[in-house]
């Protein structure tokens, strides 16, 4: 086997573990979501129709929309809905009101990741627990606290990382897929007519029959492409190729076969219903099937949040969420972060969840309408991506993207109507996050724009001091400014307490662009001010790892030298006071206020050394 080879065959592995965790589980209670939610009179016809319905949904959405177009949009090779964002941002930066409202729609979309990254660990984890219910109903009192106590084991485990398990989260995946189509081909053998169901004329006699219906019952059919944003935002991780060589040899054959059994179980077994999934397994093998789901639930979970952690620092470094915690849980893997605000936040949402909903077939009520809005607005970003990045015909445009945008808007009008039985609860959570991330946004734009109507011109400044100049000391003095070109308060701080100036003074601006990757070789610029000043700006992508003395390193060999004992990090401090008049709405400038200070501290977040960092204080009214 050649290395090529051999490489692919690992990456599709992986990538059978972490992007289809979430869509392998589905299994657990997308059928029985749909026969049990009473809309559904079960006839033999009905259960070919309902199943076609899930084969061509299977196909329409994830094997044509995600794994054949969406795909194609990369960023610089990364994807997920920041990337796309990014990238329709970037296709529209000539109609600045039309990519104001993009990246509101955008961010709005990463807010109802949080949503679904609530109820996705909860139902699939309690779902998979719930097969304790089908060995004994004397199990049924021990479920909501087994699944706490996975759920908590799991969070805890998240500051130690995934590299030591990781490795076995393809492998056990594997073995999920094989059993539930194992599972599903022993009840197609012995009702093999089930079959005809893949032709899509029965989904289209059943839509014809009973429109009202198929409107209704769609809420529950999208519990079976739950996870498909996955493949997308995965892309960075395995590339193209092995996520779609997985989806078409793994896991749409092995998903098929399973919904397909879980069919051939209901018409020759209708009382079935209750629990479709489990039913179709041997009583002998029911306890070994939920160690093995409850397993395959944990892998889809931790995919998803290992997933948030990725997510909030990208939008962080986009500016739309004060400086978080992060931690490296791994010396080789950059992309392995623990954010311990970010873990158990999102913990604690996800126990509300459980206490409140108690059962999956009540957790799927509330599940669909965060996934499905999210799957609108990909499809919205995709069209101008196409349109004014790539440059196509806006016929071709609309019909790549109008079909989609049509068959997503049914599933998310379906699921509105889920609003009051619990649909309320990811978009309570999307909404507040939201509100977060636009206050720290429009907060920053409020401050800067203090910072700047009070600034002094720095190299105007350094000439005025430089006339009558003051005691020059050994080393190098870096100040941090947050835009390029004005006087830091902690240098009139620095000259105002201490009346010294360092012999080396670099006055440094950190700038975060709307690309996941910026290489070294374009990290640093750097203009001279004389006196032996510079102005540096910095350069980050939304994937890259601030990391500011290493950056600095570039400017060996550029008239600057940086020695590492005889540096000193300058960074001001600023305590923001809400004031009125101009600006947002007095409760959002307090609330910025407190996310100001709470934020994580730059010289942890800029990687800076602890022991050289002097932080000076100012007030700042906005």
């Amino acid at each position: 086997m050649s290395a090529s080879t051999s490489s692919l065959a690992a990456l599709t592995l992986g990538a059978i573990g972490v992007v289809y965790g979430d869509i392998g589980t589905s299994v657990l209670y997308a059928v029985k979501e749909v026969f049990g939610s009473g809309h559904v009179p079960f006839t033999p016809d009905n259960v070919y129709g309902i199943l076609s319905i899930f084969f061509w949904t299977l196909t329409t959405i994830v094997s044509v929309k995600y794994v054949v177009l969406v795909l194609r949009a990369d960023n610089h090779g990364e994807g997920g809905l920041v990337a796309m964002l990014a990238l329709a941002s970037q296709s529209v930066k000539d109609k600045p009101e039309l990519r104001r409202w993009l990246l509101g729609i955008g961010i709005f979309g990463t807010c109802l990741f949080y949503g679904d990254g609530v109820i996705t660990p909860a139902i699939s984890v309690l779902s998979a627990v719930e097969g304790l219910e089908v060995v004994s109903p004397a199990f049924k009192q021990y479920v909501i606290p087994l699944t706490l106590v996975i759920l908590f084991g799991l969070f805890a485990l998240q500051k130690h990382g995934t590299a030591g398990i990781g490795k076995f989260f393809g492998p056990i995946t594997l073995v999920w897929f094989a059993t539930i189509a194992v599972l599903g081909l022993v009840q197609i053998a012995g009702q093999p007519t089930i079959l005809w169901a893949l032709s899509p004329h029965h989904a289209l006699r059943f839509m014809w029959a009973q429109p009202g219906t198929t409107f209704v019952i769609l809420g529950a059919v999208v519990l079976c492409v739950t996870g498909a944003e996955a493949l997308y935002a995965d892309m960075g991780h395995f590339g193209k190729r092995p996520i779609r060589l997985a989806w078409f040899s793994v896991v749409m054959p092995s998903l098929t076969i399973n919904y397909f059994g879980q069919g051939a179980l209901l018409l020759q077994n209708p009382a079935a219903v209750k629990n479709p999934f489990y039913l179709m397994a041997p009583d002998w093998a029911l306890l070994p099937m939920v160690g093995l789901a409850t397993m395959a639930t944990v892998i889809a979970s931790q995919a998803l949040i290992s997933g948030a952690f990725s997510v909030s620092k990208q939008v962080i470094q986009l500016g739309y969420l004060p400086r978080l915690q992060v931690l490296h849980t791994s010396v080789k893997d950059t992309g392995q972060i623990y954010m311990p605000f970010v873990n158990w936040g999102l913990f604690v949402a996800i126990v509300l969840a459980v206490v409140m909903f108690r059962s999956s077939s009540n957790l799927a009520a509330a599940y669909g309408i965060a996934v499905t809005l999210d799957m609108l607005i990909t499809t919205v970003l995709t069209f101008f991506v196409v349109r004014y990045g790539w440059g196509y015909p806006l016929a071709l445009c609309f019909g790549a993207t109008g079909f989609f945008f049509v068959v997503d808007l049914a599933f998310f009008s379906s699921n509105l109507m889920k609003l009051i039985d619990g649909g309320w609860f990811p978009l309570l959570i999307g909404g507040a996050i939201f509100t977060l991330m636009m206050t720290w946004h429009e907060g920053r734009g409020l401050l800067n724009t203090a910072l700047r109507s009070d600034a002094l011109d720095l190299k105007s400044f350094l000439d005025a001091v430089f006339v009558s100049p003051p005691v020059r000391v050994e080393g190098t003095a870096v100040f941090l400014t947050a835009e390029p070109g004005i006087v830091p308060n902690a240098l009139m701080h620095n000259l105002k307490h201490n009346k010294v100036l360092h012999q080396h003074n670099l006055f440094v601006t950190v700038r975060n662009h709307e690309t996941p990757w910026i290489g070294m070789n374009k990290r640093v610029e750097i203009e001279s001010l004389g006196h032996d000043c510079w102005q540096v700006i910095v350069h980050y992508g939304f994937k890259n790892d601030p990391d500011l003395p290493r950056a600095l390193e570039q400017l060996k060999g550029r008239g600057c030298e940086l020695e590492t004992m005889t540096t000193s990090y300058f960074l001001s401090r600023d305590i923001v006071i809400p004031t009125l008049g101009s600006g947002m709405v007095a409760w959002r400038e307090k609330l910025f206020s407190q996310m100001h200070h709470n934020a994580s501290a730059a010289a942890e977040f800029l990687n800076l050394p602890s022991n050289a960092v002097v932080e000076l204080g100012s007030k700042i009214e906005i």
